[in-house]
């Protein structure tokens, strides 16, 4: 199918390249033109303006993949609504708040659009892998565009749809927060393997090798802190000062207004906070490195 990719970041440049190269047509739009003509070279028709996507639909109703940051969204959404035909599809790929997903929702059906919600996992190895992908909106816009999605999911990833607006970016935002535990728990796990009673002693990438090997912790992110380590086992060069991205904070907003009680995602989100006032040491330092590995993150912001 035909459909606009906008924002050609680390994982944008990988869903337009995976989409082209699986038969579908795909216009390319970005701020930065380099973006866009690295795109074209994989096989995206260019589109330098908004004007321009537009055109690349002859006017009729587009699929526009909006792959930009949460803050971004609504200042996007806006100058879309002024220039896209009625019926046509805006999927946020992004990682909004879905309370803001609800709303924006409402707002794009009543100019007569449809706002698609796709919360999207995998990292810089979507392309390779596959994406995970949590899809929330209206039931006839998810079936039109699910071509697109399971060429995405290809080879090992996976997409669902869950439901009304905003319920994909809302499962999405509990996997990060998740995802901060989990990672968390390892950082502190190899911190103890590093700095404990056998200081200095232990081979840590082959403890991470070991335990990569049907024990009860192996998973993609110890595979990745085994490579790093293995890499880097003093972590030198590593600041340790981990951003927080929103989705955590966002989930123990909810939680507390629920009061539903999440003390290891509590304590891994105070973790970063810290880390990003200076209270660094081998577990954040870690953290950088696991975020770098999996997401492209630089490793000093």
């Amino acid at each position: 199918m035909k459909l606009a990719v906008v924002g050609l970041g680390r994982m944008g440049m990988q869903i337009a390249r995976k989409l082209v190269e699986n038969g579908h047509q795909v216009v390319a739009h970005n701020l930065e033109r380099p973006a866009i003509d690295e795109a074209v070279t994989y096989g995206a028709s260019a589109a330098y303006t908004k004007e321009d996507v537009v055109a690349a639909f002859a006017d009729a109703p587009a699929t526009i993949w909006l792959m930009i940051p949460a803050e971004a969204v609504d200042a996007e959404l806006e100058q879309w609504l002024q220039r896209l035909p009625k019926g046509s599809i805006i999927i946020d790929g992004g990682n909004s708040d879905f309370r803001k997903t609800q709303e924006r929702a409402q707002k794009v059906a009543a100019a007569g659009l449809q706002l698609i919600d796709v919360g999207t996992s995998g990292g810089v190895w979507g392309y390779q892998n596959g994406f995970s992908m949590m899809v929330g909106g209206e039931s006839a816009a998810y079936q039109a565009i699910e071509p697109v999605f399971q060429t995405l999911a290809q080879p090992s990833g996976a997409y669902h749809h869950f439901g009304a607006s905003g319920s994909g970016h809302y499962v999405k935002m509990v996997h990060n927060a998740i995802e901060y535990g989990m990672m968390e728990s390892l950082a502190e796990g190899y911190r103890m393997l590093h700095e404990g009673a056998y200081q200095g002693q232990l081979d840590l990438p082959a403890a991470g090798e070991v335990w990569q090997h049907s024990s009860v912790i192996t998973s993609w992110l110890n595979g990745l802190t085994q490579q790093a380590l293995a890499e880097n086992p003093t972590l030198d060069g590593v600041e340790g000062s981990v951003a927080e991205s929103g989705e955590t904070r966002w989930t123990l907003e909810v939680a507390k207004e629920l009061q539903i009680d999440l003390p290891a995602i509590q304590a891994s989100f105070a973790v970063r906070l810290a880390s990003e006032k200076g209270a660094s040491n081998f577990s954040t330092k870690l953290l950088a490195v696991m975020r770098n590995k999996f997401g492209g993150h630089p490793l000093n912001t």
